[in-house]
């Protein structure tokens, strides 16, 4: 057999590997509620996030449930099929590319200002107003979410930087950062997320990029804080009015 090459193993996949193993070898059974995250993260020797990558590692794979306000509970195990295993070895962790984001795309910003032409701000602004227009009708604006940040790359003039973003932005479309925003995406969190954004595009338009690298790390600081935040308590988002009749849960874009 040939030698392979060892692969260092992503943090998170080494804390979920450990807990799929209590969980086998019945330390959690079934029905049972795991202890509380932050007591777990201490037990574990790890940090918050790192765990809460791991718990929703687990949930993809069916072997947990989160229950808001309740905990988070051992599910009962079944046996796959061959086509519903997923791989998930070479998912990046959701809050590793929420870093990542903000270290380059707080400098993008901050270059796109000083580079940037109006034609490219206007579109950025029609990108924005997609948005809206997508969070009024319930659907999730992930489309024009990507299409401001792809266009902001492009102010910068480099083509290696267009392509990283883009990159960095897709990289979320992976099935644990679908399930870990599921706890938290409401038309809310969208609603704040524009604001956001509004407030990059001001400081592009006027030419700072101090104020334009600042409004990006905001941005990302939100994102990273709110899916940092506990997976059994309601979501804390600016107090911005749901649909009328809605739950404020906002549902995928049709493929």
């Amino acid at each position: 057999m040939p030698i392979k090459a060892i692969e260092p193993q992503r943090l998170y996949r080494q804390i979920s590997d450990q807990l799929r193993a209590l969980i086998m070898n019945g330390e959690f059974a079934v029905g049972t509620r795991l202890p509380a995250e932050r007591d777990l993260a201490v037990q574990l020797g790890v940090s918050r996030p790192s765990l809460r990558e791991a718990l929703i590692a687990l949930e993809v794979e069916g072997l947990i449930e989160v229950r808001v306000s309740s905990g988070i509970y051992v599910r009962a195990l079944r046996q796959p099929r061959n086509n519903d295993v997923l791989d998930l070895s070479s998912e990046e962790g959701p809050l590793e590319l929420i870093r990542a984001r903000k270290m380059v795309e707080g400098e993008v910003a901050a270059t796109a200002a000083k580079t940037g032409r109006k034609a490219q701000f206007e579109i950025m602004e029609e990108a924005i107003n997609a948005m809206e227009t997508q969070i009024a009708a319930g659907v999730n604006p992930l489309e024009a979410d990507r299409a401001f940040h792809v266009c902001l790359a492009e102010a910068t003039g480099n083509s290696v930087l267009v392509g990283l973003v883009a990159r960095l932005f897709d990289a979320r479309m992976g099935p644990l950062f679908d399930l870990l925003n599921s706890h938290f995406d409401t038309t809310a969190v969208w609603a704040q997320a524009v604001a956001e954004h509004r407030a990059i595009l001001s400081a592009l338009r006027a030419r700072n990029s101090t104020a334009a690298r600042a409004a990006m790390h905001k941005h990302m600081d939100v994102s990273f804080k709110r899916l940092t935040s506990s997976l059994t308590q309601e979501a804390t988002t600016v107090s911005v009015a749901a649909p009328a009749g809605g739950t404020g849960k906002l549902r995928k874009r049709p493929s």
